[in-house]
């Protein structure tokens, strides 16, 4: 009985730790899964784009995750459909992205809100 408690303990002490390193409490099959998604991912960019695009792309993920992220997604979808002809070049790489910035460039406006005190004909209002 001690050594089953002792494992329960156990298992609730890692579930903990895996969510304060922000870890999925997930089973090791969805791991895998997402590991092996991954390597496809990789493989697939490796054969679509040369060394320069490359460290490029990587550079931007380090930068702007999500923006990468689309480009690469691009990337894929472009090299499933057979809409690439060789390998991307680290100048078709500028065009691409220049392509998704413009499709998720964001419009900031700013509008100023100005408190109005009534004015009254009275001096004295302090």
């Amino acid at each position: 009985m001690a050594d089953e408690e002792l494992e329960a303990l156990r298992a609730r002490r890692m579930g903990e730790i895996r969510a304060e390193h922000g870890e999925p409490p997930g089973d090791p099959s969805q791991q895998e899964a997402k590991q092996r998604e991954a390597e496809i991912r990789n493989t697939i960019l490796a054969q679509v784009l040369d060394q320069a695009a490359r460290a490029r792309l990587s550079n931007l993920a380090l930068v702007k995750p999500d923006k990468a992220k689309a480009v690469e997604n691009y990337l894929i979808q472009m090299a499933r459909f057979g809409q690439l002809a060789g390998k991307v070049s680290e100048q078709g790489l500028i065009e691409i992205l220049e392509k998704v910035s413009q499709q998720t460039e964001k419009k900031t406006t700013v509008k100023f809100n100005r408190r109005r005190v009534l004015d009254s004909d009275e001096e004295d209002d302090y």
